[in-house]
């Protein structure tokens, strides 16, 4: 019998070391031990709504305090470049809703673009109770603000309680525990993801100002380099970073909302993967022959160098390119983004609101459209398309989960607050918009959770436990 070669015995190490040869493992434990909490709380479902409801609570007391002008002249601060006789230049509020809100509308068109392709917006069947109950959701509080509003300028707010914010509406859910199924946190998703597609067209159609055709070619020139970047294969996704830039300045020449752009981004990323998990299996099991031969050091380090390139480039193609972006930017829109967004935008300075009739019949249309209109819309169009057999209700759900769904939706928050942006240009009606947008989203969270305790039962019908791992899936959003 050949004697044991020596080379294999000191290159095949026993144990795999869990840190870097060089690293200082007393420090590694310092840190593992101080990142547990925020681990803790990155992984709560409701963390997200809770990171929403601190930052908006620190901008209106910020707003209302002695140091109020501070917070004025924050946002204000001016932010750009010159670069010789061309000059741009915008206030740090406009980065964050023009700029900053793009890359979380570009994940809304991802999702959307995902749920249409392999979600509950797949099928006609499983599809149609959230389409109706989104439609009537929006509908009905845009007819109840209109029939409120009188004058003209109080009318323009009309578009701002049809939204729903999802991280706000997700984490009531969870609060709820047992008694929210996992059926109704699925389909609050997909009556949200209906939510965002209409806000969108909304903001689009009648929130943008005059067409510009210049700024469309420009546009069209940014999404036609991305067309044809994915016909050459190119899966770089840093390298599209570039002509989406150029779409979005077009978009902005053009008069219609920068965030439009982002949207579009979305919606044109590609939602199938090219390998996926076979095929990725399939593809390095040649690769892994020819690292598991580096273990006796027959194999240069070039080509072992080369080897673990490919090896990455297949992990990355494992998942679609909207999975892999969902995946990676959801993280930064809901606990980076949203929350910069609901600071700018959540500080109300309340001494300055007039409270007169126009101020007055803005907060009380938002109201009743986020508060009433919501339910009434979800309840009445839902009962419609059952009626009419063109849906039926999920295993486990009743129309007492629909009424909690609808009330759950009455929480615009971060899509309302941007909707009122748009609606308002008059300094007094947009700080009442957004003091009748808290009110709402207040009173709906509290309405939701007591009724959800009152109506629903803790005992989770049968039929209804196979669903729950989707919707913690799909909660991660």
């Amino acid at each position: 019998m050949p004697p044991e070669s020596p080379v294999k015995k000191t290159n095949q190490p026993t144990t795999v070391s869990l840190a870097p040869p060089e690293a200082w493992e007393p420090l590694l434990r310092a840190l593992r031990i101080a990142r547990k909490p925020l681990d803790h709380f990155l992984h709560i479902q409701a963390a997200s709504g809770t990171l929403l409801l601190l930052t908006a609570a620190v901008a209106l007391i910020w707003a209302n305090s002695p140091w109020a002008h501070t917070y004025d002249s924050l946002w204000q601060t001016t932010v750009g470049f010159s670069l010789g006789d061309l000059k741009f230049e915008r206030s740090l509020v406009w980065i964050v809703n023009d700029v900053l809100m793009v890359i979380f509308f570009f994940v809304v068109g991802l999702e959307i673009r995902r749920e249409i392709y392999q979600g509950e917006l797949s099928q006609f069947q499983r599809a149609t109770l959230p389409v109706a109950a989104a439609i009537g959701g929006m509908l009905l509080p845009a007819i109840l603000y209109l029939a409120i509003a009188g004058d003209p300028a109080t009318k323009s707010g009309w578009g701002v309680p049809m939204a729903t914010d999802i991280a706000f509406a997700v984490g009531i859910l969870t609060l709820l525990g047992n008694r929210a199924p996992p059926a109704l946190r699925v389909l609050l998703l997909a009556v949200a993801v209906i939510d965002d597609l209409g806000a969108i067209l909304v903001i689009a159609f009648f929130y943008s100002s005059g067409i510009s055709i210049s700024g469309v070619m420009i546009a069209l020139l940014g999404f036609s380099a991305i067309f044809l970047m994915q016909r050459l294969a190119v899966r770089a996704k840093l390298a599209y970073v570039a002509p989406a830039a150029v779409a979005w300045a077009g978009i902005y020449a053009a008069g219609i909302h920068p965030t439009i752009a982002g949207v579009l981004v979305g919606f044109m990323t590609p939602v199938k993967a090219w390998l996926g998990p076979w095929g990725y299996l399939q593809k390095i099991t040649g690769d892994m022959e020819l690292i598991d031969k580096s273990t006796v050091n027959v194999v240069p380090s070039h080509d072992l160098a080369v080897t673990l390139r490919h090896l990455k480039s297949a992990q990355r193609e494992v998942l679609s390119p909207t999975d892999s972006l969902i995946e990676s930017l959801h993280p930064w829109v809901a606990f980076v983004i949203m929350p910069i967004f609901a600071l700018a935008n959540a500080g109300v300075p309340l001494a300055d609101l007039t409270f007169d009739a126009r101020s007055s019949t803005v907060i009380v249309a938002v109201c009743v459209g986020l508060i009433l209109g919501k339910p009434l819309g979800i309840l009445l169009f839902s009962w419609l398309a059952i009626k009419l057999r063109l849906a039926s209700l999920p295993v486990g759900i009743t129309f007492k989960h629909l009424l909690v769904l609808g009330i759950v939706a009455g929480v615009g928050f971060t899509m309302a607050l941007f909707i009122g942006q748009l609606a308002f240009s008059d300094v007094t009606l947009l700080g009442a918009a957004k003091l009748g947008i808290l009110i709402a989203s207040g009173v709906a969270a509290v309405l939701a959770l007591i009724s959800g305790r009152l109506m629903l039962s803790t005992n989770l019908p049968a039929g209804t436990a196979q669903t729950a791992d989707d919707a913690e899936s799909s909660t991660d959003r």
